[in-house]
């Protein structure tokens, strides 16, 4: 065997020993490097957890349903870890589930959606307070209505990755997985801006306005308004200095509709009763719906609105249905673009005009089942016809709802009110200057001199 033979052999040999040392290292050390998480999250978590773990940690891990539909069962290690459900582990929420049979038992689920119900049951046994809360919430309305896109806590809070105060986050708000329109609107806010700028801005997120679980509506009782108040509590002083008849306006215009100078604007009549501005009796809905079908297909119009209102209250009872009107935007979305104060509106021609469009738009409407209001369309003569001058008494203001009648009426009776005045001291004047002196033998003003007899006949 010459050199050459043995050179070549040699690089060989150290080419083959080479490479299964590479080999061996990846071996060893490519497995820890993928496997980096999950052991930190094991250490962490509890035997009977990484247990569990051992086969839900897998993304591909489902369970196929009984209406065909397909349920992912996979848990991610790390969250969990963080989640304020470690402490409780998963047998702390599935009490139910058998370790021993857990693989052969074969637990049959009808459905998604009626898997999550079922799985809500469990959030109420520690957290009953808040349970409470939510049953009052336009979310859990609409679970008693039937609803299959009603949110249950699944939906907001990922029981496998619950993180303590998550949710004060504008990036982290589960809202936007239901409001994304709206969440988009409120980014560009004065207010969504503010708290992208900075975490610590004191600017109100979802849950500041509509409630974190007793979710509701802000367009029942005294609307926008009461929810913006909660942070401007000096809000109808600020505007008292420019704004003639602040508090007026306060009770009839949602603060949106001049914050939000680029949406559209509209009159909506809410039915209420006479105790409780923020509900409407049962006994609407049905006479509400016929009436609104036997209109000219234009929405209510005034005849038709004040025959409903004559059946509703045909009874005499104490309580009456009144019609209590705003000034609003058109949209959820516009109601969410408020502008910076500077780009306010604050001209009042933009209302109090002869054609202003804020008033050529008008809604009759009353609360639903779940808080949220149900609109019908009206004409735009329920706010100018003498026949609405009951209805829409609670919301005339002077050149404010373009009933001219009403108008002429207030000026008549301004000119009246100041006639009786002016006419009382008139006729004082007439009677000092020409009966006081006249003399019982003389015409009006005619005196004897003073000092002498009187004329001679």
């Amino acid at each position: 065997m010459n050199g050459h033979t043995c050179e070549r052999l040699t690089w060989r040999a150290f080419l083959r020993n080479g490479l299964a040392v590479a080999v061996v290292s990846l071996a060893l050390f490519l497995p820890r490097l993928g496997a980096t998480p999950a052991l930190a999250a094991d250490e962490t978590l509890s035997k009977a957890d990484q247990t569990c773990l051992a086969c839900h940690r897998s993304p591909r891990l489902t369970k196929t349903l009984e209406d065909g539909q397909t349920l992912s069962l996979h848990v991610d290690p790390d969250p969990f870890a963080q989640s304020v459900h470690r402490a409780i582990g998963c047998t702390g929420c599935h009490a139910d589930i058998d370790l021993v049979k857990h693989r052969t038992a074969g637990k049959v689920i009808a459905s998604a959606h009626s898997y999550k119900l079922e799985e809500t049951e469990v959030c109420r046994k520690c957290h009953s307070g808040i349970f409470d809360k939510w049953e009052t919430s336009i979310h859990a309305a609409m679970v008693r209505a039937g609803s299959p896109a009603a949110p249950v806590c699944t939906d907001c809070h990922s029981p496998h990755a619950v993180i303590k105060d998550a949710a004060t986050q504008i990036d982290q708000v589960p809202c936007k997985k239901c409001h994304e329109a709206i969440y988009t609107a409120f980014l560009g806010s004065m207010h969504g801006q503010a708290l992208t700028k900075s975490s610590d801005s004191s600017a109100p997120l979802c849950s500041s306005c509509h409630g974190a679980h007793d979710v509701k509506p802000t367009v029942l009782g005294e609307g926008p308004t009461a929810a913006c108040s909660t942070c401007h509590a000096d809000e109808v002083a600020v505007h008292e200095r420019w704004l003639p008849n602040a508090a007026l306006h306060f009770q009839a215009v949602s603060c949106p509709a001049c914050h939000s100078p680029t949406a559209e604007r509209r009159v909506d009549l809410l039915l209420v009763d006479s105790h409780d501005a923020t509900r409407t009796s049962d006994q609407i809905g049905v006479p509400l719906i016929q009436a609104s079908a036997g209109s000219d297909g234009k929405g209510l119009d005034a005849a038709t609105l004040w025959n409903l209102l004559q059946t509703l209250n045909r009874s005499g009872a104490g309580e009456r249905t009144l019609l209590r009107g705003r000034l609003e935007v058109s949209t959820p979305v516009q109601a969410h673009q408020l502008a910076d104060k500077s780009k306010a509106l604050s001209d009042c021609e933009t209302c109090h005009s002869a054609r202003s469009q804020a008033f050529q738009s008008v809604t009759i409407s009353l609360a639903g089942p779940d808080g949220r209001r149900v609109r019908y369309g009206a004409n735009a003569d329920v706010l100018s016809s003498v026949i609405s001058l009951d209805t829409v008494s609670g919301f005339y203001a002077i050149g404010g709802t373009r009933i001219r009648f009403l108008d002429v009426l207030l000026i008549l009776a301004v000119l009246g009110g100041l006639a009786v005045p002016l006419g009382h001291m008139t006729m004082g004047w007439i009677f000092r200057h020409y009966f006081l002196n006249r003399t019982p033998g003389g015409v009006g003003g005619d005196r004897p001199p003073a000092g002498g007899s009187p004329p001679a006949a």
